[in-house]
């Protein structure tokens, strides 16, 4: 079953109507036909089960046929913190992060990250990030679009972690999966966590000394180092086996 996004005003008591590029995917790409199921959200707090009534070029009808409010979201809000990568990197992390279940990820420019962008080129890749993300976020049925946000230095990082109820910062100088495991065992339900992923060299000595006197807990990630694409997934993996029922 497909799955969309539409905006809660778009939704009312018995149907929704879904317009934008998606109605040209939905009936000139996959050629849906009335009866067709497909899901729909409405980026906050409820996924609708419904069947395809009414296909034109402006608009698609569905009506809702079923409610779910349980949803797909993990119970907690994890903003990854991602030092750009190079190449085409990012956007691997951008989807599986998604998947995984990440709420919102923050591109951040540090000392040893290759990638230098410019304002027009950032706002370009950000445009396009989003755009994966939404794709990523459709194919996982997620309720709602994980925010790709503005490319941000490192301090301006550090100083929006400061709202964070929990900090992780993997780093390759972390000894043993005791303190790990320890962090991961305090996260709870409803904790808004950060998680700290540094770009192909890794974190200068001066970024992890910014990062622990603002409050990250530096882990390990194991005995292997991890590709900076590769860290986060790990990390993710760790904190859904912890919170999921």
């Amino acid at each position: 079953m497909f799955q969309f996004f539409v905006e809660p005003h778009q939704v009312g008591t018995e149907k929704i109507t879904i317009t934008g590029p998606d109605v040209n995917h939905i009936k000139n790409v996959l050629r849906m036909k009335p009866g067709t199921k497909v899901r729909i959200s409405n980026k906050e707090d409820k996924d609708y089960i419904c069947h395809i009534t009414e296909l034109s070029d402006e608009e698609i009808i569905a009506v809702i046929d079923d409610v779910d409010t349980a949803g797909t979201e993990l119970p907690a809000d994890i903003v990854l913190f991602q030092g750009l990568p190079k190449g085409d990197k990012m956007e691997t992390v951008i989807q599986k992060n998604v998947e995984l279940g990440v709420k919102r990820i923050v591109p951040v420019a540090m000392s040893r990250s290759i990638v230098k962008l410019d304002a027009k080129k950032a706002k370009a890749k950000v445009e396009r990030w989003q755009r994966i993300a939404e794709s990523a976020a459709k194919q996982s049925k997620r309720m709602i679009i994980p925010e790709i946000s503005p490319v941000a230095t490192f301090k301006e990082a550090i100083d929006e972690m400061a709202d964070m109820d929990i900090i992780l910062f993997p780093y390759e100088n972390a000894e043993g999966m005791t303190d790990t495991r320890a962090a991961i065992e305090t996260i709870n339900k409803g904790d808004r966590v950060a998680i700290f992923i540094g770009p192909e060299g890794g974190f200068e000595p001066e970024e992890v000394s910014k990062a622990t006197e603002a409050g990250a807990k530096v882990i390990s990630l194991g005995k292997r180092i991890l590709r900076t694409e590769t860290a986060g997934m790990a990390l993710m993996s760790m904190i859904m086996y912890r919170l999921e029922d």
